[in-house]
């Protein structure tokens, strides 16, 4: 059976450095779906930016999202591709 992930980036701004431990074990989490993850501190603001590329379907990208986003001090959003990649019914 066929199943469609799509491509998606979530861009997270942790707002205090005590959030990251939890963001860094939700995406262990989740890391069989990541396909890369770029990190930088922002000393101006003293804020945390991770810009994360997911492959995974719908319902995993909303979850990850959800589940950052819920953290306090945390932020997340996502943006999905329009392009439906099919893959194998397996898990990853």
């Amino acid at each position: 059976m066929i199943k469609i992930d799509r491509l998606a980036q979530i861009g997270i701004i942790i707002q205090d450095i005590t959030a990251a431990d939890r963001v860094n074990d939700i995406l262990h989490d989740y890391s069989s779906y990541i396909v890369g993850r770029m990190g930088l501190p922002y000393k101006k603001y003293g804020v945390m930016v991770i810009s994360i590329i997911i492959d995974a379907p719908v319902e995993i990208i909303s979850a990850l999202t959800g589940k950052l986003g819920m953290i306090k001090n945390v932020t997340a959003k996502s943006v999905m591709s329009k392009l439906d990649i099919p893959t194998l019914s397996e898990e990853k």
